[in-house]
């Protein structure tokens, strides 16, 4: 690194795949960290696939690959060969951070269970993503955002209308939000082992993340608490936290409360509705939500979402356009905050997301884009210590590809 950063010196090895070990991985890489991704022969990670798989957006750039995995050095090793156990000794070592998601049983086979991986490094901290955690019947279930974050937590059947079935969420939304988890469990063991010398093993799991999310429900649940209805938009607990259709056809989410019902009755042009006894007090909000609802659906629809954004705007009104992705992608908002930054490399992708952790006054590396498939494999061996002809003979016991011009891809 030419600049230094939080974690400049820092030394991870990425050994996941999919969404959530890398993108916690590539927030560490944000900050300086020297992350090696190590990938099987042939494809290698399969998230290097999915920008081409619905429901992904079709584009020339593997926009996917990209935003998980930019900032790192990339290298190929067969971990089922019996001759990359010393390369995988050797990077152990290297490592102040070892990042996996292999279940439980298969890491162990391919010598990345923490107990062997300790043995080489006790100050490593080890960090895990599991589909559905450590213990119980279903710890050595494969989990999938969709399934394990979403479906099991409560999170996917809470977040529908009433009447409508099930549907299928922004698929990776949970693993992206699992790796801030893990991101942070990292840090929270590094922090600790500046103060104890020592190292740890740390994770979540997709369940534990989705319960997380869903918490204000679950909790409720714990407590014994009565459920709300699934949600209604003409018969919604709330009237006053409900979507709302303009003229023009645009949806907007209002988020307010009875605190701000004055301005909002001015916003819509109807300040007789203070003097209505139907809405005088939370209770009486509560009980003709219904026919506040239908008020609102009419007010808002006599004009377009530009009107009633400085209508509401003027009141100190909450509320929002529910924006499309691709309207978000273009929102200035979030190339004033870095949402957005510029990406190194990439034909056809010159902008990625930058993750949501911020320093104030502590620039994030910029982001470069990601390897190719066993691009640093040499470099790195080298860096670990392998002569030459140690290499040739990894390449002859099928530790690594048989060159490394077909690690390109």
């Amino acid at each position: 690194m030419t600049t230094e950063s939080v974690f400049t010196g820092l030394k991870v090895l990425d050994a996941s795949s999919f969404i959530a070990g890398p993108a916690a991985a590539t927030v560490l890489s944000d900050f300086g960290a020297d992350v090696i991704k190590i990938e099987p022969p042939g494809t290698g990670d399969p998230q290097r696939r999915l920008s081409s798989v619905p429901p992904s957006p079709r584009a020339q750039a593997n926009y996917s690959w990209h935003l998980a995995n930019r900032n790192k050095r990339g290298m190929v090793i067969d971990l089922k060969s019996p001759a990359a156990t010393a390369i995988l000794k050797r990077l152990v070592e290297w490592a102040d951070v070892v990042i996996t998601n292999f279940p439980h049983g298969t890491r162990e086979k391919l010598h990345l269970g923490y107990e062997e991986v300790a043995g080489w490094n006790p100050r490593v901290v080890y960090a895990d993503i599991t589909g559905f955690g450590d213990a119980g019947p279903d710890a050595r279930q494969p989990g999938f955002d969709l399934t394990a974050y979403w479906s099991r937590s409560g999170l996917l059947a809470s977040t529908r209308d009433a009447g409508a079935p099930p549907t299928v969420p922004v698929w990776g939304s949970g693993d992206y939000t699992s790796a801030i988890a893990i991101y942070a469990a990292i840090v929270t063991a590094l922090y600790r082992r500046e103060r104890t010398g020592e190292g740890a093993s740390v994770g979540t799991s997709l369940l534990a993340t989705g319960v997380w999310a869903t918490g204000t429900l679950v909790a409720g649940a714990l407590a014994g608490g009565t459920p709300f209805e699934l949600h209604d938009r003409k018969t919604p607990a709330n009237a006053l936290t409900n979507p709302y259709q303009t003229a023009d056809g645009r949806w907007f989410m209002l988020a307010t409360s009875s605190l701000h019902w004055p301005g909002l009755t001015r916003a819509i042009g109807h300040p007789e509705l203070l003097e209505d006894p139907r809405f005088t007090d939370i209770e009486g909000f509560a009980r003709n939500a219904a026919a506040l609802s239908e008020l609102l659906d009419t007010a808002f629809r006599s004009r377009p979402f530009a009107h009633w954004k400085v209508a509401l705007d003027r009141e100190r009104i909450t509320a929002s356009l529910i924006q499309t992705p691709e309207e978000a992608a273009q929102d200035p908002q979030l190339r004033a905050n870095d949402i957005v930054v510029p990406l190194e490399g990439v034909s056809g992708l010159e902008e990625t997301i930058s993750s949501p952790v911020n320093l104030r006054g502590v620039p994030k590396v910029p982001a470069r884009r990601a390897p190719d498939l066993g691009e640093h494999s040499d470099e790195i061996l080298a860096e670990l210590g392998f002569g030459p002809a140690e290499i040739s003979g990894l390449r002859a016991q099928g530790a690594i590809p048989g060159t490394a011009e077909g690690e390109a891809s």
